[in-house]
């Protein structure tokens, strides 16, 4: 190595012509690696004089008292929507309660990934709670597959194998409509979130549950993907208006996303909730402060951070089991709807 740079797992992975994930199996001892690559990756720790970190001898043996939050979201992001904040919130206080360190992460680029990938492989924390999943996305299974305890704020699918905590999304969604049928509202829109989300599937499917429970057609016309932030709000708010113009209501998946269809509907003329009801989804500190105030569905963001840090550390700490826990959710009603 030229310099006074350490070499890095990543420097061995590509000396050895194998991963990091195998590199990290060698260090750690495991059986999982075939016997050509493990004298691969020791010839190159040894040409390399490379040194593990001092508690990359897994996490049976030496534990960090830490453990990485990580958000594969940009810094905009976690700045403008409220549901991060509150998550740290809840976070960050139960793992006070266990002195455990936290390592906010945000995994944005490959090379972010990568960074995420050689703390995750040379143990320098002890798990993982990982937000904001989509379905594509491959972090979920690389930290499963590395044996590295996580928990997820949400699932991917119905099928999710790892401990997540979850708000009761669907019923949320369904109580949240429900409300508008019962307004009178028989036009009623909704702004999903991303459809490659549960979160957004869950909210959309509960849109439906309530239309087929009041007998009233679902039209199709009426559902616009949207993408959790004010700005795409406002352009599927106005692409709704653009194909139903006779819409009375409209079901935003998130507060911020609310935010930006009163945006909208203002710039049209429409007055709420005379011309069309809104509802949100979180209760947020947004629901707040709208003009008018929004009706929304609460769920317990902090008590999901809570939860899930619970979790974690129960498994890191005691040897305690997967747990997948849905909390339930509320309607708020307030002079939105």
């Amino acid at each position: 190595m030229s310099g006074n740079r350490r070499p890095t797992i990543k420097t061995v992975a590509a000396r050895a012509g194998v991963g990091r994930t195998t590199v990290s199996r060698v260090v750690n001892g495991s059986d999982l690696v075939s016997a050509d690559a493990r004298a691969r990756v020791l010839a190159a720790i040894k040409e390399l004089n490379y040194v593990p970190n001092s508690v990359a001898r897994g996490l049976v043996t030496n534990r960090t008292n830490a453990v990485a939050l990580v958000i594969p979201e940009s810094e905009s992001r976690l700045g403008s929507e409220p549901f991060f904040a509150a998550l740290i919130r809840g976070v960050s206080g139960a793992l006070a309660e266990s002195r455990t360190q936290l390592q906010l992460m945000l995994v944005r680029d490959q090379a972010e990934r990568d960074q995420l990938t050689e703390t995750v492989a040379t143990h320098r924390v002890d798990g993982v709670l990982l937000v904001s999943v989509h379905a594509d996305d491959r972090l979920p299974g690389m930290l499963e597959e590395m044996g590295l305890p996580t928990v997820l704020a949400g699932r991917r699918d119905a099928g999710e194998r790892l401990s997540y905590v979850d708000s009761d999304n669907a019923g949320g969604a369904t109580a949240a409509v429900r409300h508008l049928l019962h307004r009178g509202r028989t036009r009623i829109a909704t702004i999903t979130g991303p459809l490659d989300m549960d979160v957004g599937r869950s909210r959309l499917a509960g849109w439906h549950t309530a239309h087929r429970e009041a007998g009233v057609p679902a039209d199709e016309l009426l559902v616009e993907e949207g993408d959790f932030t004010e700005e795409g709000a406002c352009r599927a708010m106005r692409s709704l208006l653009e194909r139903a113009p006779d819409l009375d209501a409209v079901f935003a998946a998130s507060d911020l996303m609310a935010v930006g269809a009163l945006a909208e509907l203002r710039r049209r003329g429409l007055r709420v909730p005379d011309d069309v009801a809104v509802v949100g989804y979180e209760d947020s500190v947004l629901a707040r402060h709208t003009a008018p105030p929004l009706t929304t569905v609460r769920q317990p963001v902090e008590e999901i951070g809570r939860t899930m840090a619970r979790i974690l550390t129960g498994i890191t700490q005691q040897g305690g089991p997967r747990q997948q826990r849905t909390l339930p959710t509320e309607l708020v009603v307030r002079e939105s709807s």
